[in-house]
């Protein structure tokens, strides 16, 4: 069994659901936090999507993605 507090994703991109963004402030916001979360190299938000495209070099754990999110006030309903 997994930990997925602690296993780290994939390295490269990975694409999220993200719920209730709904402009480019939302999407701003969603970008920011994610940006600061320690490996990722990238952010990419689609508001008309709903998604989130991040990028790493050493894989970020999923859990580490839905905790930015959440910061940002979205909330993370998986990866696409």
């Amino acid at each position: 069994m997994t930990n997925e507090a602690t296993t780290p994703a994939a390295a490269g991109a990975q694409t999220f659901q993200v719920e209730g963004m709904t402009c480019a402030h939302c999407a701003g916001a969603v970008e920011r936090e994610v940006r600061r979360v320690d490996g990722v190299t990238d952010v990419r938000v689609d508001v008309g999507a709903g998604d989130v495209t991040v990028t790493s070099s050493d894989g970020v754990p999923e859990a580490a993605i839905a905790a930015a999110v959440d910061e940002a006030g979205y909330t993370l309903v998986g990866s696409r």
